[in-house]
């Protein structure tokens, strides 16, 4: 959420921000939310200064035998706090009102973020590995993992519909080692491991971003609560409503967890094999920081995830996204994106924000320094996939496929896999 105080001070620089973003924002209903919250503000302090002004006069008037005149007082006392009632019912009405504006509200874009109007005009930073050629006609990983019997997608449609996908045997096994390997190398970098639930509160969901904007792409469960989209939510959420000691900082945490998104503004996009699905599992990066360190702790987590890719030997590249294809919440974003022969293309596998204070101050997590400063003040909270495990599990079947059909498992997995060196057919 955006500094109030700040978009009353800068609401030219909002414009600006917001029309980088490709949207806009309602400035003028900005404006008559809080300048008639501040008149009742106002009202209410001067109605005060009535009702103590006059609360004083009672006792005099009763001391000096002036019973009607005392009378007189009190009942003015009573109809100005009668008022003072009302105002005070006004100004809760417009605060959440004014709470609800700047929740719709996105992040202010970074300098750093350049400036584009969609998906097209990210800025390429950097490649890592080269394409394979094949000598064979290759196959997607969708025709792969039906012909090994590891990727079922007809029994994941009639247990669950579509976009939802059972892996069996080796490809069960290859899943459960992603995800160790993943957790394995983030925990010995510097990173600790939670385990948290997956069923989270609204105000959760609200902490991080996902709500209200993404409500429709999100799965309610019972009550008014949601199944996570992203660890994120649960480890950025960790902290909401404290204060951290300096010194603590930064933290950085990982955490492997089922994620679940309705996806309702992608149908059509990429709906074959195991790229997009409504349930899937990643390995997730939070880190909280102090501000001036959040940019270097942005370049050192994307290079956590192309660390990954570069173990596996997956060729990728990173980008740059515009302020045209800036998620909500961030104000910079590296998407690391692996490459699919079946696309011909690169495909994002992780997307690496720094939302500077924005998620620090819709959950209320702060941080105090006191060599540096008096009280406390939002720190920054930053997130990065790590990987998940669906996609990076296409790479693998698509980059390591052989011309018999056989998967070479890539090396750094074979101790999670009992010593598999291929995925072959099940005789």
């Amino acid at each position: 959420m955006l500094d109030i105080k700040f978009v009353r001070e800068n609401p030219d620089a909002i414009d600006v921000a917001m029309a980088n973003r490709q949207t806009s924002w309602d400035r003028e209903k900005f404006f008559e939310l809080d300048d008639e919250r501040r008149a009742v503000i106002t009202e209410v302090e001067e109605l005060q200064a009535t009702r103590n002004a006059e609360s004083k006069k009672i006792g005099a008037l009763m001391k000096e035998g002036k019973k009607d005149e005392a009378e007189a007082a009190k009942e003015a006392v009573r109809a100005v706090n009668e008022k003072i009632d009302g105002l005070a019912e006004r100004r809760t009405a417009l605060e959440q009102e004014q709470y609800d504006f700047m929740a719709h509200l996105p992040n202010i874009p970074c300098e750093a973020t350049p400036y584009g109007k969609d998906e097209d005009e990210n800025i390429e930073r950097r490649r890592w590995g080269t394409p394979r050629e094949f000598d064979f006609d290759f196959k997607p990983h969708w025709d792969l993992g039906t012909d090994l019997d590891i990727l079922d997608f007809e029994r994941g449609n009639k247990l669950s519909g579509s976009r939802f996908t059972v892996l069996g045997g080796a490809g069960a096994r290859l899943e459960r080692a992603l995800i160790n390997f993943f957790l394995d190398t983030h925990t010995s970098r510097g990173f600790k491991e939670w385990w948290p639930p997956i069923v989270v509160k609204r105000q959760t969901m609200f902490g991080t971003g996902q709500l209200p904007k993404f409500e429709d792409d999100a799965y309610h469960v019972s009550g008014d609560n949601f199944l996570i989209p992203t660890a994120e939510v649960v480890l950025t959420n960790l902290h909401a409503g404290e204060v951290l000691d300096a010194d603590t900082l930064p933290r950085r945490y990982t955490a492997f967890t089922p994620c679940f998104r309705e996806e309702a503004g992608s149908a059509g996009r990429d709906t074959r094999g195991i790229i997009r699905q409504h349930e899937f599992d990643k390995v997730e990066m939070v880190k909280f920081a102090k501000p001036e360190e959040s940019d270097e702790e942005l370049e050192s987590m994307t290079a956590e995830a192309e660390y990954l890719l570069q173990q596996l030997g997956l060729p990728y590249r990173v980008i740059s996204l515009c302020t045209g294809d800036l998620g909500f919440s961030a104000r910079q974003t590296y998407d690391v994106e692996v490459w699919l022969p079946s696309y011909n293309a690169y495909k994002e596998i992780s997307s690496c924000s720094n939302c500077g204070d924005f998620q620090a101050r819709r959950a209320n997590i702060k941080y105090r320094d006191p060599e540096n400063f008096k009280g406390s003040r939002y720190l920054h909270t930053l997130n990065g996939s790590g990987l998940p495990a669906g996609r990076t599990m296409a790479a693998i079947l698509e980059n390591y496929q052989n011309a018999d059909g056989t998967i070479t498992i890539p090396e750094v997995l074979r101790p999670y896999m009992g010593g598999l060196e291929k995925i072959e057919p099940v005789a």
